[in-house]
């Protein structure tokens, strides 16, 4: 029999008895210990940022406003008692709810005359019923008629079906026959009447006024 490498120790009573202690409480603090990591593990988030997450929460609790309806480049389309056409276009439309209602950016209106011709409008925003055919204009308000006639307000109210238009702001016109300023204005018949209202002042070609 070849002779053992390391002769084995005996351990003495004391030492037997310290390793049972430390066996013994091992057993106890070992499953403790690890519960202690493991709630620390859960809830560190919450004792971190406890209150930044209360924050989000506060956020998440707020209801959020139903948004209308928002389209870009809009286009309507329509016809008079007499077939004739009429279009309203924007760059943008909003419609609040569920109405029939568009408020418009940069809305633009053409309207075609009884006699061929035309008449264009144009502004810087506008609210547009669409079942009563009614276009409120509002800001560098510009019409043009197809006769070179240009008039510039601040608003209009335009009836599209109707083929009407009318201002109480005032009002400036230019065109071959000359200029024309006034508190406001009415446009009938289709264009085929302009009316200046308050104050009209006209300086016309080659010095009449």
């Amino acid at each position: 029999m070849l002779p053992l490498s390391r002769a084995r120790r005996g351990f003495s009573r004391g030492q037997m008895a310290r390793r049972r202690f430390f066996v013994r409480w091992s057993k106890r603090l070992l499953p403790a210990l690890a519960l202690a990591l493991l709630g620390l593990v859960v809830f560190w988030p919450e004792i971190e940022g406890n209150e930044d997450r209360s924050r989000v929460s506060f956020r998440r609790m707020v209801m959020p406003r139903a948004e209308g309806l928002r389209v870009v480049n809009p286009r309507y389309q329509g016809i008079d008692e007499l077939n004739r056409p009429f279009t309203v276009t924007a760059r943008t439309g909003q419609q609040p709810g569920a109405e029939r209602v568009l408020d418009l950016e940069e809305p633009r209106a053409d309207i075609l005359l009884s006699d061929g011709a035309w008449v264009y409008l144009q502004a810087r925003a506008g609210r547009f019923d669409r079942a009563a055919n009614h276009l409120d204009l509002k800001g560098d308000v510009t019409i043009y008629h197809d006769s070179g006639v240009m008039m510039l307000t601040e608003t209009a109210a335009v009836e599209t079906e109707a083929g009407t238009a009318s201002g109480d702001a005032p009002v400036a016109a230019q065109g071959s026959f000359g200029t024309i300023t006034s508190d406001g204005f009415r446009i009938l018949e289709r264009g085929a009447v302009v009316v200046f209202t308050g104050n009209a002042h006209a300086v016309l070609e080659g010095g009449g006024r």
